[in-house]
């Protein structure tokens, strides 16, 4: 990740990162709320269907141009992200919005996994200390769970299914796609929830602050978020953003608080040792290597992300240069000139 964040357009990519941890962080108080007043496919159906609406209006020639195997693409990571989704979603419904955020947390731990074996190229030491400390940290804001139920075991599935998806657009997204990769992701979470809820079952959002709560969650958690992760894991790692998205609990945990959930010394601690994985991986080192030539990137290989060999968005498969003290699962390089505007 030190390397990545070398190019201007890799530390672009990790400041979008974080506020998009930031933003999904935020929501995990506003989704539980709205699912206790409707049900979990309603919500995640006008959610998502608004959200790839929004998306296929502002660009529709991206779609056009995507191809058959973006599309291929672009249903599988949202196939992984529909089933991400509802496992998390449906978990929600009893556990607190900040364990929630927390076990979620876990996909820093199952993404270089997933991508091991789907690669076999073993992470390098740096990532393992990282996932190690980020694991640490989650375990520790855990705690206060005491024994893990129905809710917290979903959102565990949900946490894997994430890394999937992580790992699969690192490998099939490219910055010219962005855009649309995440629109028929977006659009086959929709479906698919519309599907499960019965078009003759779905309701509307009976109130202001439910609509409020769709459209929230719609245009800035999902839209706007899903497209920035897209572009930014085109010049990430699926390893990279899965440390950077362990500030996601953090972010989700200050959120409750604000709310009116009690929380304890294990979110100092925990949040602490979260952090601090994002600082061995790299980010502590922002301000000293920046000026390289050039941004790696990913190129079109296999499913929220990359596959294996490089991640649920959008995103994009030989290595790169490795250095000889350790071995780091990084993706190649784009030309300097490939960006895309979220």
């Amino acid at each position: 990740m030190v390397n990545e964040l070398r190019g201007r357009k890799g530390l672009v990519a990790v400041l979008l990162l974080v506020l998009v941890s930031a933003i999904w962080g935020s929501t995990f108080v506003v989704v539980k709320q709205a699912i206790a007043h409707m049900s979990v496919l309603d919500f995640l159906a006008w959610r998502f269907v608004l959200a790839g609406l929004l998306l296929a209006a502002a660009r529709p020639r991206a779609l056009v141009r995507l191809g058959r195997r973006g599309w291929r693409n672009g249903a599988l990571l949202g196939a992984a992200l529909a089933a991400g989704y509802m496992a998390q979603t449906y978990g929600l419904r009893s556990t607190s919005a900040a364990v929630s955020g927390f076990l979620t947390g876990l996909q820093v731990l199952f993404t270089p996994l997933i991508g091991w074996a789907l690669s076999s190229k073993r992470p390098g030491r740096r990532t393992w200390g990282a996932v190690g400390l980020a694991t640490a940290g989650l375990a520790v804001l855990t705690l206060r769970v005491g024994s893990l139920g129905p809710g917290e075991g979903l959102t565990i599935v949900s946490a894997v299914l994430f890394a999937l998806q992580i790992v699969g657009l690192e490998r099939w997204s490219t910055a010219e796609d962005a855009h649309a990769l995440a629109t028929v992701q977006l659009l086959t979470v929709g479906f698919v929830a519309l599907t499960a809820a019965g078009p003759s079952d779905l309701r509307l959002p009976s109130s202001p602050a439910l609509w409020a709560a769709v459209v929230l969650t719609a245009v800035a958690a999902t839209a706007f978020a899903f497209v920035v992760q897209s572009w930014a894991q085109a010049h990430l790692s699926a390893t990279s953003a899965a440390v950077v998205f362990t500030t996601e609990p953090v972010f989700a945990a200050l959120f409750a608080a604000f709310s009116g959930e009690h929380l304890g010394w294990g979110v100092v601690v925990g949040g602490a040792l979260v952090v601090l994985a994002m600082f061995v991986m790299g980010l502590g080192r922002m301000g000293a290597g920046m000026g390289g030539r050039t941004v790696r990137g990913m190129v079109p290989g296999a499913a929220r992300g990359a596959a294996p060999g490089t991640a649920p968005g959008g995103r994009r498969s030989a290595p790169a240069v490795a250095s000889a003290a350790e071995t780091e699962l990084e993706p190649r390089q784009l030309p300097e000139a490939t960006a895309v505007s979220p």
